[in-house]
């Protein structure tokens, strides 16, 4: 580039201005005729060679090139003509220049749209009695124009401008304005525009893409034509899913146990928000052309469907995602679609057939059986299902009774032992703990490395169109996402053999890695485990049994607490118990919890957002306005329950603007018990609080534990695999967020162990745990290889110690105070520290799980649980893939005989020749294409090391005198670019850094 900025750029202007002249060209004698009387004047921009021709040459040259655009030389400068002024005439019906015996003219006004712009013609079709007489827009087709109508034609476009719209919608996300829109400027870009048949253009390209569909389903093959089509039968389905009619070895269904994972087919659902639709038009005006034939669902039966259902409980306080909140929030004002619910195959990212379909009102269950029913109905029911969804911990709690009601159409009946349900491995994240056990994908047997996340990449692709269909007609948006789901589902099928080849050596790596992980955990704790093993074995047996990757917690939750107050109290006002406030004692000491709570996380954040940026402080001064709106409520409730508090808080100092998160709250704990006494307090409310506070301490406990657990896998990562800035950047990040729920955690324990403390009059031993202090918030593997550590250096010392007492003997040391050795030996400080109370304290006032062997606590065989599961996950992925990889083949050798079988059932004879001449030849084609898929397929699986996916090599170009001409620049780059490959080849293919760290062991817990 900076060779051609010093020295070339002045030569290509050069060369660009001699065009717009003659450029060498005869100017009085025309190379085509040679007639002097015919002065050559026009040129072609589209013909090679530039030369100038006449009129006559001009024309007939172009007698098979009638579209082409011409330009004339006025003597000065050339100027844009068109054939047509030429005296151009086009004849269908007949080969070029043969003329008519009896021409029928168009409409004078016939305009044909073409890639290099907006044409104006003169058109005449065959009326004799030759070969080409047929309808007038039969002509236009078999010249490879599509016709607006089938009555008095007056626009057309050709196949070529249709196919490269097509591709370019398809695969840029150029709209059809944008599109048309630079057509019109090929044809005048001086802001003359030609005749407008924009509208015209829509419906050609919509009426083509939708025959595309249909031929490349082999529709045209078919006896029972275009309306034989069932539903779901133009979608490309996904060639490595089990699929018994097509890729499954017979007998499969009686597998052995350890096979049987094989076969399992996984589903994911999710709903997008981007692709809504403004009510505008309907679909009377508007109708699909193939709605229900492809991935949308056939809409007049969804539509009833969902007029019958009433509202249905569906909000719960599990996930954080917020998905069902959408159904009752103005974001669905103005607008008929509010978005979109689909299937894919959560492997392969395959679109289902029939698996889309329209939200009404955000992602109501009600959209979501439907579009799950649809989806099931074209798959064997006798495959084993794992189906992962963000919201599956509430959706599947009634979803076999909410089947029941679907129309016959869906209505499908599960065996709950063929099916598990599952959360996506980023989103179970937001989910409660006993979620992220209950639903880890990590935990299921026979689900490989699957993670669930697959459908989030189609809504990537699928976005870019949102603008355009937001104000399309029903019809026209359902024909569109049609044709892009089939365009995705394409682009996935040619593209698996590469991605196959990726996962399964990246899979073999990891699952030797993981083993030898397994094996050296599994010899450490070689006597306890067979008794973990069997624990193991019984749950994935018997879901109701012990479950061993759950920490189990000893007493009440804070869930459980209050609902044991709140049943109490309405026992209490059942009884005739008349009511202080409307707000009960336990929902007043609750309220004060949860702005304890948001007293925490306000500081929490104070201090992350040291830099005092302007957005930093607007959002802190948003979340300490809604903090005071709390207060000020809560200090009305304390009027009432707890005056003795505002009298405590009337008496406080505090800074003179106290910030909210510093505000005392005056909790009954807080007073003392003279305070509490008479009026100052409503009795009961310190035995609330304290039974609150203990239920506080029993569920932050486990979860400090499980963000310990997190940060050593963090910074085990990191240590290992984060190299350059940017990706350790990420990594300090991720990090620092985790120390932050750390930091939640510990303090809810402090200020809950403190306030049982304080309730207990000082005495620790009723407290019921120990405190908690800043050096117990440390990892157990930290914990134990500081013991470990310690002990070497103990004995190290106490040899050294040795040593010098024999020097001492000889007289080669001098005598050292025995004090002096008892604190050599003792000397280590941190080093010398042992396990945190927090992984070894079992069972004191209900803490957690009771000691194994009186050792170790729960969570070592926790660990263990999940490094096997670990293991048997990769093996899983491993053979997954193998199997994926044999069914392949099997499925692009299926297809090939379907296309061969439609070749040889073309009805000869019965049709015109040119029809089932067409007919056999697309079909032969298909299924070629089919077999070089499959062949492409094996060399992509036995090619020694896979070449895509690598970065692009920079190479300094050797005869360059200006670039690199500094000694070491060359080959400075290419070092670097080879060090780059480098370590690509030791970690796998890995598509960015935060996959990488969000992958593997950080996902178990």
């Amino acid at each position: 580039m900076n060779r051609w900025l010093r020295l070339l750029q002045d030569i290509y202007l050069i060369q660009l201005l001699r065009r717009d002249g003659c450029a060498g060209a005869s100017t009085t004698l025309c190379p085509g005729c040679s007639n002097e009387g015919n002065q050559p004047l026009y040129r072609c921009q589209e013909c090679t060679g530039g030369l100038l021709l006449c009129a006559d040459c001009c024309l007939d040259k172009h007698a098979e090139n009638p579209l082409h655009v011409i330009y004339e030389w006025s003597g000065v400068y050339f100027y844009k003509r068109t054939l047509q002024e030429l005296g151009q005439h086009i004849q269908f019906g007949h080969p070029p220049r043969e003329r008519c015996g009896n021409p029928q003219p168009a409409h004078s006004d016939f305009v044909v749209i073409h890639h290099n712009g907006i044409h104006k013609v003169t058109v005449a079709f065959c009326g004799c009695d030759s070969g080409g007489r047929a309808d007038h827009y039969i002509q236009l087709l078999r010249a490879g124009w599509y016709p607006a109508s089938d009555e008095r034609t007056r626009t057309a476009a050709t196949f070529d401008v249709l196919d490269k719209f097509h591709l370019h919608t398809l695969q840029a996300k150029t709209t059809a304005y944008n599109f048309y829109a630079v057509l019109e400027r090929l044809t005048d870009n001086t802001g003359v525009k030609p005749d407008n048949r924009y509208q015209v253009f829509l419906r050609m390209a919509r009426q083509y893409r939708h025959l595309l569909m249909l031929k490349h389903a082999g529709r045209g093959h078919d006896a029972s034509g275009v309306w034989g089509t069932g539903a779901g039968e133009l979608a490309v389905d996904c060639p490595v899913c089990p699929n018994p009619k097509v890729n499954l070895p017979e007998g499969w269904e009686s597998a052995p146990p350890e096979d049987q994972f094989l076969y399992i087919l996984f589903l994911a659902l999710d709903a997008c928000f981007r692709l809504k639709r403004r009510m505008i038009s309907s679909e009377i005006k508007d109708p699909g052309l193939g709605t229900g034939w492809a991935y949308v669902l056939e809409n007049a039966p969804y539509r009833h469907f969902l007029q019958t259902v009433t509202d249905q409980k569906e909000m719960s306080t599990c996930s954080g995602l917020a998905a069902l909140d959408y159904a009752n929030t103005k974001f669905s004002r103005g607008y008929s679609t509010t978005g979109v619910g689909m299937g894919v195959c959560a492997r392969h990212e395959f679109v289902q057939a029939n698996g889309v379909g329209d939200l009404q009102k955000g992602e109501r269950f009600a959209n979501m059986d439907y579009i799950f029913g649809s989806i099931l109905r074209h798959k064997d029911p006798r495959l084993r299902k794992i189906i992962s969804y963000d919201i599956v911990c509430q959706w599947w709690k009634y979803l076999l009774e909410r089947l029941q009601t679907l129309p016959p159409l869906v209505r499908i009946a599960i065996i709950l032992k063929f099916f598990r349900f599952v959360i996506p491995k980023m989103h179970i994240h937001s989910h409660t703990l006993e979620c992220q056990v209950q639903f880890s994908l990590n935990l299921v047997p026979g689900s490989g490395q699957t993670d669930g996340e697959g459908i989030e990449r189609p809504w990537a692709s699928i976005g870019a169109i949102a603008t355009s269909t937001r104000v399309s007609g029903p019809g026209a948006r359902h024909d569109s996402l049609d044709d892009h789901w089939n365009f995705w589902n394409w682009l996935k099928t040619i593209g698996l053999p590469a991605l196959l080849r990726r996962r399964l050596d990246a899979a073999r790596k990891e699952q030797a890695s993981q083993r030898e992980a397994f094996e050296v955990f599994s010899i450490q704790q070689a006597d306890r485990v067979p008794t973990w093993k069997k624990m193991v074995e019984d749950f994935e047996m018997d879901e109701k049994k012990k479950n061993p990757y759950q920490m189990v917690v000893a007493g009440l939750t804070e869930m459980d607490v209050r609902l044991k107050f709140a049943t109490e109290e309405a026992e209490e006002a059942k009884s005739g118990v008349p009511a202080l406030h409307v707000v009960t004692p336990s929902a007043f000491i609750n309220a004060g919890l949860v702005l304890e709570e948001q007293q925490r996380r306000v500081r929490v954040q104070a201090e992350l957002k040291k830099a005092g940026t302007t957005a930093m402080e607007i959002n802190m001064k948003t979340l300490r306005t809604k903090l005071n709106r709390g207060l000020d409520r809560f200090r009305k409730l304390q009027a009432t329950y707890s005056p003795a508090a505002l009298q405590a808080l009337a008496t406080h100092t505090g800074p003179a603007e106290e910030l909210a998160e510093q505000v005392p709250l005056m909790l009954p704990s807080a007073l003392t018990p003279t305070q509490r006494e008479g009026a100052g307090c409503v009795p009961g409310l310190v035995d609330i609080e304290n039974e609150m506070r203990a239920a506080q301490c029993r569920t932050a406990l486990p979860q400090l534990r499980n963000q310990l657990h997190i940060k050593s896998r963090f910074l085990l990562y990191k240590k290992h695999n984060s190299r350059h800035q940017g990706m350790n950047t990420r990594s300090r990040t991720i990090v620092a967020r985790n120390e932050t729920k750390i930091r939640l955690h510990s303090e809810k324990f402090q200020m809950a162990w403190e306030a049982r403390l304080r309730i207990a009059g000082g005495d620790e031993s009723k407290v019921g745990w120990p405190k908690l202090r800043k050096g117990d918030i440390r990892c157990m593997q930290d914990a134990e290889e500081l013991s470990r550590n310690a002990e070497k250096r103990r004995r190290a010392n106490a040899q050294r110690l040795q040593r010098e007492e024999e020097y001492r003997d000889d007289g080669l040391l001098p005598e050292v105070d025995s004090d002096e050795d008892d604190a050599m030996v003792t000397r280590g400080g941190e080093n010398m520290r042992e396990i945190s109370w927090i992984w070894t304290l079992a069972g004191t006032a209900g803490t957690d799980e009771e000691l194994e062997d009186g050792r170790r606590l729960t969570a070592l065989r926790i660990e263990w649980a999940k490094a096997w599961a670990r293991s048997r996950r990769w093996t899983e992925e491993v053979r997954l893939l193998e199997e994926e990889w044999r069914r392949l083949p099997v499925t692009y050798a299926y297809r090939e005989r379907q296309w061969l079988d439609r070749a040889v059932a073309v009805p000869v004879g019965k049709i015109p020749f040119e029809e089932a001449q067409g007919m056999i030849a697309y079909a032969a084609k298909h299924a070629q294409l089919y077999k070089k898929l499959a062949a492409r397929a094996e060399e992509t699986r036995t090619e020694e090391k896979l070449q895509s996916g690598k970065k692009r090599r920079v190479f300094q170009p050797s005869w360059d005198p200006i670039v690199g001409t500094e000694e070491g620049d060359a080959g400075a780059v290419s070092g670097a670019e080879e060090d780059d490959d480098a370590d690509d080849d030791e970690r796998g293919d890995i598509e960015s850094d935060e996959e990488l760290l969000m992958g593997g062991e950080v996902d178990e817990d």
